[in-house]
């Protein structure tokens, strides 16, 4: 991404620990037209906060890299399994306790209201299927969504989205993230969102607080972890606690999500750790 002025981004503190461990980095849009991939040992793709506006554009940047003498991480065939939310019908189908969902191509106002009844939620949540930092996502009450038709029609007259309940405990207790670096569990954050707001992401005035997982969240993300293939270098799931006291998946983040290094103070020398030994097993 060109310019992360708007973004909260902690990636800098990986520098420190990586040239520790004899790595030197370096930040490169994936926008940029003059790049040698080849020069590199690896790309780790981290904020590219824009590649919903056009996802081809940066698949094609991805296939370019990873035909390319560096190793990019994520790899290209999780990214194109990972870009759009249709993985989570293929984890839910593998057993993985998603937010309940139904999937449309494009949007038609006979949706409504049977959406409600169907979900058996007052609120629904309607976002893209391929989207990023809540952009194009809209939260809709029962007594009032007449409001938000024309927005609608317009979004997603030829954009397929998703539609779910709105989770209360998203604004009630918040939202977990779980982040595993490689195989080595990392750490754990809870996100509320402001007042007035669902919007967890710091850019919408969330609050981030670390947590020490419950023993039943960590084994529901690792779980979903090692069903992953090829292994992932990175993995961020995010959860809500249900009605049932269970934890559903959100989202899966296996792209560009914040791993949130200024959280944990080890967690960049933990994802150093994890890079350096990965590129040894790589190269064997």
């Amino acid at each position: 991404m060109d310019n992360l002025d708007d973004f909260e981004v902690y990636d800098h503190l990986l520098f420190e620990p990586l040239k520790e461990l004899g790595w030197h980095t370096e930040e490169v849009s994936w926008r940029s037209d003059d790049v040698d991939w080849d020069s590199y040992d690896a790309v780790i793709i981290r904020s590219p906060w824009d590649y919903q506006k056009e996802p081809k554009a940066f698949l094609d940047v991805l296939a370019e890299i990873e035909q390319s003498d560096a190793l990019l991480e994520n790899s290209l065939e999780i990214v194109k399994w990972n870009i759009d939310k249709t993985y989570l019908r293929d984890l839910e189908s593998r057993g993985i306790e998603i937010v309940p969902s139904q999937w449309y191509q494009t949007f038609n106002s006979d949706l409504f209201p049977s959406v409600f009844t169907d979900l058996e939620s007052e609120e629904i949540v309607i976002k893209p299927t391929i989207s990023a930092g809540a952009d194009d996502t809209f939260r809709i009450h029962k007594s009032n969504y007449g409001i938000f038709v024309d927005d609608l029609e317009s979004v997603f007259k030829d954009r397929p989205f998703l539609v779910q309940p709105f989770m209360d405990n998203i604004t009630i207790e918040g939202e977990f993230s779980v982040f595993f670096f490689g195989d080595t569990y990392s750490h754990t954050i809870l996100k509320t969102p402001k007042t007035n707001d669902f919007r967890v992401q710091e850019e919408h005035g969330g609050k981030l607080t670390p947590v020490e997982p419950e023993e039943d969240l960590l084994e529901v993300a690792r779980k979903m972890r090692d069903m992953i293939q090829p292994e992932p270098l990175y993995t961020r799931a995010d959860y809500v606690r249900t009605a049932k006291n269970t934890f559903a998946l959100i989202e899966l983040e296996l792209i560009e999500p914040s791993l949130y290094f200024n959280m944990d103070p080890e967690s960049p020398k933990r994802f150093a750790k994890v890079f350096d030994e990965w590129m040894k097993k790589k190269s064997n």
